[in-house]
């Protein structure tokens, strides 16, 4: 019998979701501990069973985020985001974290380029209330003008505090729309001022009609949980929601890159700061094999993975023209996307000599294979943290979610690794070659301006 939502605050439940007592539940392999299903109306269900404490994740994840919108409505879905915990027909304005915390979960969403997602961190008995809550704002979202107008000043506000205020982050937007020209990797995930500003409660509610479907949807479970049931689960809340006619996203691919691209923003800050970006692929669907984005990813390692890497130990420590420098690079993207370095330049440096430097990295990793020692030293830094990640639930069920949700497929998960094992040093100095170069990179420049109203 269906439970409704006004009691679940102060229902206790008496079934859990797990199978077997007294008896030390064996530890399978990766690959048989992960378990899916896709229901009639196209929700994809997936578990991850990790019995070492009594407690469950649960995520939802939908294919819209930052990527799919359009110039005029940057920001859509991040505000949407923030209306999906203001009430249902039968939940008022943030009863659904009210619920959550007094079942003693957590609770929480994010939103991202390529998707936005929902989760709770919860008891393992407490999962039908995670599916039941989210199974009915999936379907019965009230977007309230009165919510709509403060979620959209708190937006407002957050991007004041994160971009506005923030000299670095500022060129970073600027960066993005400089180094794409069509892709939306172009726009801010948070919004453009102007969108923000010019947004209505019609654009939420097209925008969830189009996106907030259980076949654009994937339920993640991780933590100690029988599959089965939480298939059971997953029929019983999510199993009735009506599918819809999904409107397709058009994509235009984002043109190579040809000549550099420079730019200078003077903004008033403290100090300098460099970013360098160049377009480089992500793991696609269409080339499961491709051994790029590993290598890729070995590279963004060899120069910035922890205080032994190239960039800070010659650049920092040894020769001293970066106060700081990192390397960015996320493979796991619907879209290419770019390799990103930035720093800032130490007292008495500028942003011309630090890029000097940084080029001179560039082209040695370019002339000179990296050594057996230093590539089998980095292989073992990213085998660790890809075991420490595995101590957390919410970790295990993000890279599902993630890889589910970009076009990819979760058994990718369990091969990252052997992937990542398996590239060379010639591979390495190949896309160091092929995509670190001058008619492919993108550069911004903070030029720092007088603060105003400076302090005593």
């Amino acid at each position: 019998m269906h439970i409704a939502l006004s009691r679940l605050v102060t229902l206790v439940l008496t079934a859990t979701i797990v199978g077997g007592c007294g008896l030390m539940p064996k530890q399978p392999r990766d690959s048989e501990q992960v378990h899916e299903t896709i229901l009639e109306n196209g929700i994809k269900v997936i578990v991850k069973v990790d019995q070492r404490a009594p407690i469950v994740v649960s995520q939802v994840w939908y294919k819209v985020g930052g990527s799919y919108e359009p110039l005029g409505l940057t920001g859509v879905s991040h505000v949407l985001e923030h209306m999906m915990f203001k009430g249902t027909d039968q939940l008022g304005p943030n009863e659904f974290s009210r619920v959550i915390a007094a079942n003693g979960g957590r609770e929480n969403a994010f939103t991202g380029r390529d998707y936005t997602a929902y989760f709770q961190r919860l008891e393992k008995s407490r999962l039908p209330i995670s599916f039941e809550l989210e199974s009915d704002r999936m379907q019965n979202l009230k977007l309230d003008v009165d919510e709509f107008k403060k979620e959209v000043e708190v937006v407002k506000e957050e991007r004041r505090l994160r971009t506005d205020d923030r000299p670095e982050a500022l060129v970073y937007e600027k960066f993005m729309a400089t180094a794409f020209r069509v892709s939306n990797y172009r726009n801010p995930i948070i919004g453009l001022p102007q969108d923000l500003e010019s947004m209505r409660l019609a654009d939420l509610e097209h925008w969830y009609r189009r996106f907030y479907a259980p076949n654009n949807a994937t339920v993640v479970v991780a933590g100690d949980v029988e599959p089965d049931a939480v298939f059971g689960l997953a029929e019983k809340y999510f199993g009735n929601v009506p599918r819809r006619d999904l409107e397709p996203n058009a994509e235009i691919p984002e043109p190579p890159q040809d000549e550099p691209r420079r730019i200078q923003v003077k903004l008033p800050a403290k100090v300098p700061y460099l970013l360098i970006g160049f377009h480089v692929p992500s793991m696609s669907a269409k080339k499961p094999d491709d051994w790029e984005p590993y290598a890729l990813e070995i590279l963004a390692y060899i120069l910035d993975g922890g205080k032994s890497a190239r960039l800070p130990t010659r650049l920092v420590r040894e020769q001293r023209i970066a106060s700081s420098v990192g390397v960015g690079y996320d493979s796991v993207s619907r879209l290419p996307t770019l390799f990103v370095i930035d720093g800032n330049p130490a007292n008495g440096k500028t942003t011309e000599e630090l890029e000097t430097a940084l080029q001179a990295e560039i082209e040695r990793l370019k002339s000179e294979l990296v050594s057996q020692q230093e590539l089998n030293k980095v292989k073992a830094q990213i085998v660790a943290s890809n075991i420490f990640g595995r101590d957390s639930a919410f970790y295990q069920a993000m890279k599902l979610g993630e890889l589910e949700t970009v076009g990819l497929n979760w058994r990718l998960e369990s091969q990252v690794v052997d992937r990542l094992r398996a590239v060379t040093a010639e591979q390495v100095r190949t896309v160091a070659r092929k995509y670190l170069k001058p008619t492919n990179m993108t550069v911004a420049v903070l030029a720092p301006q007088p603060l105003d109203n400076q302090g005593g």
